[in-house]
């Protein structure tokens, strides 16, 4: 069973956004059950439960985990394929976000555009990858930092932007023979609170989500081949929590 996977299709999304299908994938990335099994756990008939395993099955969501007899009956164990599962702005490809048709370091928007493209062309790296039997290079640092003040706050971007700016220019070769290219991103953005992540459903003020103007979360992922052009992409949101 895979960590996480990006589903890129349509129909495979909806499938696995139906609420009952969710459940079921969730007890399925627990461990192998039998429809029957389930049934129980879901409050649904047997029968009811196999016609959402196999729509599950059909998009590649569970497959079968071995067979078991049961007096008469041969009972199909099945499981999850991973344990969680992204959905990748693939599956809605005639609207998904275009991070180069408004660039806006300052706007949380265009960092979420960001993010998603990020989504985007890492699940099709790894499916790539995966179809190819390669491994895939990446790199990701995720971290806290806690700010004193937004003087503070606006000297360390101010820092880490031409840090990095000055690392894509030492590095860069446009002219390297085989070389291959690869996308930065930077994102600078407020911690949410832990119930705030486990909660969706419920609306807070912007103010009360992030745990403070000064604390926030810093990731940097280096994909490698996710870049089309030839430089590099360096984004940092540097907006205040709650002005977009």
């Amino acid at each position: 069973m895979l960590d996480v996977t990006v589903i890129e299709d349509a129909e495979a999304a909806a499938v696995s956004l139906d609420p009952i299908r969710a459940r079921l994938l969730a007890e399925l990335a627990a461990g192998p059950a039998s429809a029957a099994m389930l049934a129980g756990k879901v409050g649904l008939p047997r029968q009811k439960v196999n016609y959402h395993l196999k729509a599950l099955e059909r998009h590649g969501l569970v497959e079968l985990a071995g067979e078991r007899r049961k007096g008469n009956v041969t009972e199909r164990l099945m499981r999850a394929t991973a344990a969680s599962y992204v959905i990748s702005p693939l599956a809605l490809a005639a609207v998904q976000p275009d991070p180069d048709r408004f660039r806006d370091q300052l706007s949380a928007r265009w960092l979420l555009a960001v993010g998603a493209r990020l989504v985007r062309d890492v699940g099709a790296l790894i499916t790539g990858a995966a179809k190819a039997r390669k491994r895939l290079a990446t790199y990701a640092l995720d971290g806290e930092v806690t700010f004193a003040s937004a003087a503070d706050r606006a000297a360390f971007i101010e820092e880490l932007t031409q840090g990095v700016g000055a690392l894509i220019r030492k590095y860069h070769d446009g002219n390297a023979e085989g070389g291959r290219d690869h996308r930065i991103v930077v994102a600078v953005h407020p911690t949410l609170k832990p119930e705030a992540i486990a909660k969706p459903e419920v609306t807070a003020k912007p103010e009360a989500i992030g745990k403070s103007e000064g604390t926030v979360a810093t990731e940097v992922t280096v994909e490698a081949g996710a870049a089309s052009t030839p430089e590099a992409a360096l984004a940092v949101d540097s907006t205040p929590p709650g002005q977009d």
